[in-house]
């Protein structure tokens, strides 16, 4: 179904006859509870219920993108391409088996986990670019929803964001190509360099890019229009791409995560060096947070989020490399807790690459690799 459009109403993608909740350091067998309005916690517990069942005998391949909009409706940018044919068996031709078609790439789920609709892929027109693997979803106080290309598997699926319509219009595209030769570095104002994550000022009309795979900066550009505005690199240092800088003044990528709080700082994720970096919007340096050192691999920061009561008390960190989410007081960057472990249950977590809330103050959690699933987590009682 690429460049096309679903709308309707499905029924969950994950029901387990025995349901595993885990929190840190403890393991029991329990029902979710209920979670209260503006209420934000430290400690989770999944629900093992949403979402609902997908339509069309539809399946996700890697979920590499999360979001919640204003009426707490959930988004996923999942990666169709990563499914294989067996798994995928009822789209071959001829079809291998009875199950599964892959679902359109970009999924609008209801509260209840029921799906809205679902659209994506490449322009039949031609008037925009498509990612080979999506990587990153925002939604805005305008109900635009921002794609990103960003990288997979090693490789490079684009130099640029997508922004559509609700449903699935489009609408402006900031930057474009695939390939070092689509590349200007990490100073150049016009190009992006595997984009990773994005974040948008709806008051102020610009969209925070965490840019990324192959760049090692933000970059901030006017959300109507796409003109640049500024960019920074670590520590609010003019970013270098020579691989001889000294690694302490530098992100070292990818640069993974964004987020704006309301009262104007930039949080930064910086994944393989295992920090979270603070910023003012002009891009000066505030403060940073180690999480666990010692990880090694892919890092310990792979998105961040901020829970959605009054004061934003707190961020969320997924961690695919230690497989959990960790909890930060916003205030004295302090890591005050982490919920899930690696596993396959329901509760459990793989890759997890991306991280949303919504009002509820309920934690949602995608996965990639062979995770290719998202999760809620609601406020343990």
């Amino acid at each position: 179904m690429k460049g096309g459009r679903w709308t309707g109403r499905g029924s969950g993608l994950l029901a387990a006859p025995v349901v595993m909740a885990l929190a840190v350091g403890a393991c029991e067998v329990e029902e979710a509870g209920t979670s209260t309005p503006g209420q934000t916690a430290v400690d989770f517990e999944v629900d093992p219920h949403f979402p609902n069942t997908l339509p069309n005998d539809w399946i996700l391949g890697q979920v590499s993108g999360i979001a919640v909009d204003n009426r707490d409706h959930v988004w996923v940018a999942h990666r169709p391409v990563t499914l294989s044919d067996l798994r995928a068996g009822a789209a071959q031709d001829p079809p291998v088996a009875m199950c599964c078609v892959p679902a359109p790439p970009i999924i609008e789920f209801d509260t209840e986990g029921n799906v809205v609709q679902a659209w994506g892929g490449p322009s039949e027109t031609g008037e925009h670019e498509w990612p080979q693997e999506e990587h990153g979803l925002y939604v805005d106080d305008d109900d635009n929803v921002w794609v990103g290309a960003g990288a997979a598997n090693g490789q490079i699926s684009g130099h640029y964001i997508l922004k559509f319509s609700r449903d699935g219009d489009f609408l402006l595209q900031v930057g474009e190509g695939v390939g070092p030769e689509a590349m200007g570095g990490s100073n150049d104002t016009e190009t992006l360099g595997g984009p990773a994550a994005i974040h948008v000022d709806t008051n102020a009309n610009e969209v925070y890019i965490a840019d990324g795979y192959q760049n090692r900066r933000v970059i901030v550009f006017d959300s109507e229009t796409g003109e640049y505005l500024r960019h920074w690199g670590a520590y609010g240092n003019e970013p270098s791409d020579d691989p001889d800088a000294p690694a302490s003044e530098q992100f070292q990528g990818p640069v993974h995560g964004v987020a704006v709080s309301d009262d104007g700082l930039v949080y930064v994720v910086d994944r393989s060096e295992n920090r979270l970096q603070v910023f003012e919007t002009d891009g000066t340096y505030v403060d940073e947070l180690v999480i666990r050192p010692e990880t090694l691999s892919m890092g310990s920061t792979w998105d961040v989020a901020l829970s959605t009561d009054p004061d934003q008390t707190y961020l969320y960190i997924p961690d695919g490399v230690n497989k959990t989410v960790w909890v930060v007081d916003r205030r004295s960057l302090e890591v005050v807790n982490n919920f899930a472990r690696g596993g396959r249950w329901a509760g459990e977590l793989g890759w997890a690459h991306n991280v949303a809330v919504d009002s509820q103050g309920n934690v949602f959690v995608s996965e990639v690799e062979t995770g290719k699933r998202f999760q809620k987590f609601v406020p343990r009682p």
